[in-house]
């Protein structure tokens, strides 16, 4: 009984009907209806009879629309498991496959001065537009600072923290 009670609590977070869910609606609208039942016997008022009508028929609703969603989600399951074996067949080896190849093509390329250079067909091939210039050793001070072991990054810092203390004394 406390596994159904942990089960009912956790299907709260779960998405859907789950079957301990409607287990416990199923059994409320049970329990409701025999309340109604014996409070019309007991009393002989009509308002029972038209409470356990009403009762009775959002009860069916709820069970045809749980049916309604599994019809729903079985057609869904088809439908993914019919279009995954459609791309199978037609792509044939899928991502999952262990092997992958890509398809290598011999390119001329105006930059190179006609070697041929391979790529695959999903690359662009760029051609190189200048120089690359390592502009480090040409800070003033950085020779320096460079041979304590510091990176890259701080000397740029530096060298424009320099610049822009010159700036202000030339004001």
């Amino acid at each position: 009984m406390s596994a159904f009670i942990t089960d009912l609590f956790n299907s709260i977070f779960t998405p859907g009907p789950t079957h301990s869910l409607l287990v416990a609606t199923n059994v409320a609208f049970a329990c409701l209806q025999l309340t109604l039942l014996l409070l019309l016997i007991a009393t002989y008022s009509i308002h029972f009879l038209v409470l356990s009508f009403l009762s009775a028929g959002l009860w069916w609703a709820i069970n045809w629309f749980v049916a309604e969603l599994r019809v729903a989600e079985a057609e869904q399951r088809d439908k993914e498991e019919t279009e995954k074996a459609r791309k199978v067949k037609d792509s044939g080896p899928t991502e999952d496959s262990e092997t992958e190849a890509e398809t290598v093509i011999g390119v001329k390329v105006g930059g190179t001065k006609g070697k041929s250079v391979s790529a695959s067909r999903e690359v662009e091939i760029l051609e190189t537009k200048g120089e690359l210039i390592d502009r480090g050793n040409l800070a003033v001070g950085a020779s320096a600072s460079q041979s304590s072991g510091g990176s890259k990054s701080e000397h740029s810092t530096e060298d424009e923290w320099e610049r822009v203390s010159e700036n202000e004394k030339d004001k």
